[in-house]
């Protein structure tokens, strides 16, 4: 009942920058209930990891992964419910599937518990 897309993925040299872009739609009384919204990546046999959230909801608080915190940033437009990723200065680690998630008010963030999209890659060359 609620669907995320990502967009923005692909391939970049090392130094370089991408934008990824996440929509939520659906129910609307399912849609107007999600609190926060982020990113989670994942690599080649390796857990999700989670690296950036924003609160959809007051002065929309920000968290990063220490590894990328000074390099992403997120922004959102909580009317549409909408949120990008700006990532510059990428470096090789940082190649992974990217996903799209979002915490409903009545969970935790959790793999069972948010909303996810069908993930965009990103690969960074040297």
């Amino acid at each position: 009942q609620v669907q995320l897309v990502e967009s923005g993925g692909g391939s970049v040299q090392a130094g370089g920058s991408l934008l990824l872009s996440c929509a939520a739609s659906g129910a609307s009384g399912l849609i107007n209930k999600i609190c926060e919204m982020g990113w989670y990546r994942q690599t080649l046999g390796e857990d999700l990891e989670m690296v950036s959230s924003i609160l959809m909801r007051s002065r929309g608080t920000a968290k990063y992964a220490d590894s990328v915190k000074c390099r992403f940033a997120i922004s959102r437009d909580n009317a549409k419910f909408t949120i990008d990723l700006q990532m510059t200065k990428l470096e090789t680690d940082d190649t992974a599937v990217y996903y799209c998630a979002a915490r409903p008010c009545v969970r935790e963030w959790g793999r069972d518990s948010n909303y996810w999209g069908q993930g965009t890659k990103v690969t960074v060359s040297s």
